[in-house]
C-alpha cells in the first residue's frame, strides 16, 4: 500500500493535503482497499463550516456505508466534481483524482492531532 509522506493523516482513515491556504481531503489506500468497490459518494456540505472530525458526507461501497470526517476545522470549498460520474476513481487514484473535497482550513493549530505516514501505517498494523 501507499502513504505519501506529503500528506497528514486521521486516525479515521482520511488525508489531507496542504496547498497554500486551502487543503484537499481525501480517503487512504487502506481505506478504499478495506471498503471495496466504491460505488457513490455523498458530499452535501459545500459552503458549509465544520470542525474538526465533523462528518461532511458519506462513502458507499459494495460492502459498506462510511461517514467521512473532517481532518481540520474550515469551510468546505470545492467537491470533486468527478466523483458524481466515476466514483470508482477513489479505488483507482485515492491520493491524485481520487480527492474528495476541498476547504479552506480556519485552525491550524489542528495538524498537530494529525497523523505523519509512518504514525498512520503504525494504527493500521
Amino acid at each position: 500500500m501507499n502513504f505519501p509522506t506529503n500528506l497528514k493523516y486521521t486516525t479515521d482513515h482520511e488525508w489531507i493535503r496542504f496547498d497554500g491556504e486551502t487543503a484537499y481531503v481525501g480517503i487512504t489506500d487502506y481505506a478504499q482497499d478495506e471498503l471495496g468497490e466504491i460505488v457513490y459518494v455523498d458530499i452535501t456540505t459545500l459552503g458549509e463550516d465544520l470542525s474538526c472530525e465533523d462528518p461532511f458526507g458519506t462513502i458507499e461501497a459494495v460492502k459498506a456505508i462510511s461517514d467521512l470526517f473532517m481532518p481540520v476545522s474550515g469551510e468546505v470549498l470545492e467537491i470533486n466534481p468527478a466523483l458524481e460520474e466515476h466514483p470508482e476513481i477513489i479505488n483507482e487514484s485515492p491520493y491524485e483524482d481520487g480527492w474528495l473535497i476541498k476547504i479552506k482550513p480556519s485552525d491550524m493549530t489542528e495538524t498537530t492531532l494529525l497523523l505523519s505516514a509512518a504514525g498512520y501505517q503504525e494504527i493500521i498494523g
